[in-house]
């Protein structure tokens, strides 16, 4: 029997950061299809910087737990989604998404023009600055991730209480390579977390420019 999959206005009033997990292997459809979501996520240029590790084993999640101040839901959970962002991916990576471009319709006029204009823009990026670019990009792609995970069913805790060089160190990664942000997925075990409560819109939106309400008709 197919699961009854939530809209996507369930998962977002629904999801929780859930506080510890039962650790069942997630099916191999599943793991794809939420990270098949991430993929999918807009990202600046189209040059999809995000740069996912998925941690399975409980060897390597006993490891990634000692980089993550200890967290025991990194060891419980089902796997552990490590996304992170690649500072040199646009050298990469250019002429094969202007070729992804091209056959999804891009016009040879827009190439041209993103093959000067992507790396004279990003390649005067400061280190703080790319850092900034690529967490937004790489975030872009999580929540993705996390609600799709969500949708079909699964608990999510998204993490960013970790050592950076210390994960960078489990997992081996690049020197260009920086780590943004844990997911952990699976089931909830026990009780959920406490229901933290949204400010009311008018604490956080406003209409126009600061200060005045939105008037939504």
């Amino acid at each position: 029997m197919a699961k009854q999959e939530k809209t996507l206005q369930q998962a977002i009033a629904d999801r929780r950061a859930t506080p510890s997990f039962d650790g069942k292997a997630i099916p191999a459809e599943d793991l794809h299809k939420i990270l098949d979501a991430g993929l999918h996520a807009p990202s600046g240029y189209n040059m999809q910087p995000w740069r996912f590790v998925v941690v399975q084993s409980p060897e390597q999640k006993k490891k990634l737990r000692g980089a993550s101040y200890n967290q025991a839901k990194v060891e419980e959970a089902s796997a552990v989604i490590v996304a992170c962002g690649d500072a040199d991916s646009w050298r990469k990576d250019l002429d094969a998404m202007l070729q992804l471009g091209r056959e999804g319709g891009m016009p040879e006029s827009y190439a041209d023009q993103a093959r000067s204009s992507v790396p004279n823009y990003l390649s005067s990026f400061s280190a703080d600055q790319m850092k900034a670019w690529l967490n937004k990009q790489v975030m872009l792609a999580f929540t993705h991730m996390m609600l799709m995970a969500e949708v079909i069913g699964y608990d999510t805790a998204p993490m960013e209480g970790f050592e950076q060089e210390k994960v960078r160190e489990v997992l081996r990664l690049p020197l260009s390579y920086s780590v943004v942000a844990l997911l952990a997925v699976g089931h909830l075990q026990g009780a959920d977390k406490f229901d933290g409560g949204r400010f009311e819109m008018g604490h956080t939106v406003f209409g126009e420019e600061f200060g005045k309400p939105l008037l939504l008709k």
